[in-house]
């Protein structure tokens, strides 16, 4: 069954490059990104792995933890760490899940038969503090993915969930932000006192809230 937006995200208990890992336990109230690739020892998954160790200042500042996974085990995933911080010069500094059973990648359908009935594909599901489904994106297994937009998105989703805005197409940190249209323009008057424009009735920009 398919894990969509504003789901729980279901808890596993599984073994990782940094022992057993109770996922919720591990989580904490933190922001989650949980990520599957589809084998160790495959290009596009080194180079996507030592991408995202290079960013632990980045998911650190936003208070994300991540944690990555594969159908191998452990002595693979291991082994695999030496390649990792050669092709990119950093190596292994999150839990890498060892799912040998498929079971957290059936519990959270990673695996598209239509795709490959026996690899996980290139899922990522940002889950937030409370242990809900806030994005999942799916990659073919040939494409590597932007982490830069993923934390992009970290930003906007850490952003509307503490104020009633959203974020335009291209959005990035510091640019205006769309008033939500539950507000009435009086409302958003006393909520936004740098001001706004209505660029059309139900589209008002402001100056990002700090």
């Amino acid at each position: 069954m398919a894990v969509r937006l504003g789901d729980d995200a279901p808890n596993f208990t599984a073994e990782s490059t940094e022992g057993t890992i109770d996922f919720h336990e591990w989580k904490g109230d933190s922001w989650a990104v949980l990520f599957s690739h589809p084998k160790d020892y495959t290009p596009v998954c080194t180079t996507e792995l030592g991408r995202v160790a290079e960013l632990k200042p980045e998911w650190e500042k936003r208070g994300v933890k991540v944690i990555g996974l594969s159908v191998d085990g452990l002595g693979s995933h291991k082994g695999w760490d030496g390649d990792i911080k050669d092709v990119t010069g950093h190596s292994l500094n999150y839990p890498l899940i060892a799912d040998e059973d498929r079971k957290v990648a059936d519990l959270y359908d990673m695996i598209h038969p239509n795709a490959n009935d026996t690899l996980t594909v290139r899922t990522v599901f940002v889950i937030g503090p409370d242990n809900k489904v806030k994005l999942n994106l799916t990659y073919p297994a040939s494409t590597g993915r932007n982490f830069d937009e993923i934390l992009r998105v970290i930003d906007s989703l850490q952003l509307t969930a503490n104020h009633k805005v959203a974020t335009p197409s291209d959005w990035k940190q510091g640019e205006d932000v769309i008033i939500s249209p539950a507000l009435s323009d009086d409302e958003a008057t006393a909520a936004f006192p740098a001001g706004f424009e209505a660029k059309k009735p139900y589209l008002r920009v402001t100056k990002q809230p700090s």
